[in-house]
């Protein structure tokens, strides 16, 4: 096929501790990626398969500007773990250690870590109930849902578990129920998170649009501030998830993620 084929479309795999993308670099060119489209890619029998996909274009003020779609075709403000995989992908490309990164979310910095990790500043976590958001005022510490979880904001909506075992939860199903939960009117992040040593927390994910997911980089995030403002750990945290570990530390400037990235492989999606 020839390397300008219109009728195909270029695109990376890419994950950061098993948290799945396909990648479209869309600089220079008209933006082709639509809802159907993301929802035939995400499919992992007749598609390529992904939690995410992210489209990066043009970004006048910024090295880049990331939008990221959910495997339901629906759109994402934030994706932390896409995000460092992107920067990586961009540092390695054009020599530079620190990058301007736009999304729905705001404008984010990445930075390399060194030891081949990759540093996002997911910026600020929204902590009142109408950044969050939810449907009626109320406190985001402790919300008036069964287990008594935190709702954080980092871009989308999150809602956070602390419980004894988070390997004994049946993530499918209360994630699933959780997702949908009316006070949560842009559907939510799930997390069930349990302390297990001083600022050492396990996490197991429900992503919103997506389902059970190895990883998930805001949601780190949100656990991470969650933990800190109910006095269960410091600000600097450390994360295992299902698919590795990750390192949060919640910083006057926002918050950073720290953690590894992997270029899997580059394909071509027909486009019918």
């Amino acid at each position: 096929m020839a390397a300008n084929d219109s009728s195909y479309l270029p695109f990376m795999k890419m994950h950061g501790l098993g948290n799945d993308f396909v990648v479209v670099d869309e600089r220079g060119i008209a933006s082709r990626v639509d809802a159907p489209l993301a929802i035939a890619m995400a499919d992992r029998h007749r598609g390529v398969g992904f939690d995410q996909l992210a489209v990066l274009s043009d970004a006048p003020e910024a090295d880049v500007y990331l939008t990221f779609w959910n495997s339901d075709g629906s759109l994402s403000a934030a994706c932390g773990n896409a995000t460092r995989c992107i920067a990586r992908y961009i540092m390695d490309a054009t020599g530079k250690d620190y990058l301007v990164i736009q999304t729905d979310r705001g404008t984010l910095t990445a930075k390399d870590a060194g030891g081949g990790l990759t540093s996002v500043n997911m910026g600020h976590p929204q902590l009142r109930w109408d950044e969050v958001p939810l449907a009626e005022e109320m406190d985001t510490l402790e919300l008036p849902i069964d287990g008594a979880p935190t709702a954080t904001g980092m871009g989308n909506p999150h809602c956070t578990f602390f419980v004894d075992d988070a390997e004994a939860v049946d993530l499918a199903t209360r994630g699933a129920a959780t997702e949908h939960h009316p006070l949560y009117p842009q559907r939510t992040n799930v997390q069930f998170a349990s302390l297990i040593g001083p600022d050492h927390l396990r996490m197991r994910v429900w992503e919103r649009g997506v389902g059970v997911t190895l990883a998930s980089g805001s949601s780190s995030c949100a656990t991470a501030v969650a933990a800190a403002r109910r006095g269960l750990t410091g600000r600097h945290v450390t994360i295992e998830l299902d698919g590795g570990t990750l390192t949060i530390d919640w910083r006057d400037d926002g918050v950073w993620m720290t953690g590894p990235t992997a270029h899997v492989f580059d394909g071509q999606w027909r486009i019918a």
